[in-house]
């Protein structure tokens, strides 16, 4: 196999090593927080999404497959923070699939409410097919494609070799579960086919994240720069990209398990709550009566038969006490 070197005349042949670790594959972007944590077997490449969206700054932005936009938002909210003159769309019918799972209305309903609030100036929902979608794509255009679709192997052949005439001549291409080997997933097999044909590099670990620069006219010097590191210092980058996934996914957990936590005690508060207003209508229910009954004493207190019968009455205790 051909080295990331060997594959792109444009990669540098070396360079110190504290300056390929300095910026060629981390930097304080690879630490930005995800603005929109949602559930998603994505997390865990959070921060390279960051940091090759600041790297590789795009022009054009297209994921294929967005379920609840974990990561299309993470590349949206890149592009508000960089301050990038870039496009960004999301294709999908948000309807699911048999490895993502089928799901309802509520889903895109909670996608297009971020997307419409937060980055509607920039970014497109394309509610419909990949292949439906490729005729409001130009040709050449696209410098980052995510490709998250159905996971079988003709699958994901199909929907590369749909949009690669779409990428741009600094085009770079992201696989999500290059690592997955369960059941029919075959993105592993179709990466191991085209890893060797242009620069690559693979994440292993949240369910593996491949790398592709396919670029016709040579990759852009930032991202030469990370294929030829990832030559040298493929190890260091895979543990340093897995450990920030560790701890973004611990933090997601605790954040997740916090937020339960909260809405249990809203619930339990709401419950309290309504528990107090009840005893307080029952107190003030009871007070009502006892002041309907000492009007209703006041009244045969002064009422002309009390005063009347007040003689026997008195007689009536003499005689109990005699």
């Amino acid at each position: 196999m051909k080295s990331n070197t060997e594959r792109c005349d444009k990669v540098p042949r070396e360079a110190p090593l504290e300056r390929r670790a300095a910026g060629s594959w981390i930097s304080a972007d690879s630490a930005v927080r995800p603005r929109h944590p949602v559930d998603s077997a994505w997390r865990e490449h959070a921060a390279f999404a960051s940091w090759i969206m600041a790297a590789h700054r795009p022009s054009l932005v297209v994921e294929l497959g967005t379920h609840n936009g974990f990561s299309y938002f993470v590349f949206c909210d890149a592009v508000v923070r960089l301050g990038l003159d870039a496009r960004t769309y999301a294709v999908d019918t948000w309807e699911g699939d048999v490895h993502a799972g089928f799901y309802g209305e509520d889903v895109f309903a909670a996608v297009k409410q971020v997307n419409d609030a937060e980055y509607g100036s920039f970014s497109t929902l394309l509610r419909m097919t990949f292949d439906e979608a490729l005729s409001r794509i130009q040709d050449g255009s696209v410098d980052l494609l995510h490709l998250d679709g159905r996971h079988r192997y003709e699958d994901v052949r199909h929907d590369f070799e749909s949009w690669l005439p779409k990428l741009s001549s600094r085009g770079v291409v992201l696989f999500h579960d290059i690592a997955e080997r369960r059941e029919d997933f075959g993105v592993w097999r179709y990466w191991e086919e085209l890893s060797d044909r242009w620069p690559s590099f693979a994440f292993e670990h949240g369910h593996g994240l491949g790398v592709l620069g396919v670029g016709d006219a040579g990759l852009s010097p930032q991202m030469a720069e990370f294929f030829s590191a990832a030559d040298h210092d493929g190890d260091v980058i895979r543990s340093t990209y897995a450990a920030l996934g560790a701890r973004e996914e611990s933090d997601l957990l605790r954040e997740s398990e916090l937020r339960h936590a909260a809405e249990r005690d809203r619930r339990r508060i709401e419950t309290l709550e309504k528990e107090k207003a009840a005893l307080e209508g029952a107190l003030e229910s009871a007070r009502r009566d006892v002041v309907d009954v000492e009007a209703a004493l006041d009244a045969t207190y002064a009422s002309t038969s009390w005063k009347v019968t007040r003689p026997l009455r008195a007689l009536g205790s003499a005689v109990r006490r005699g």
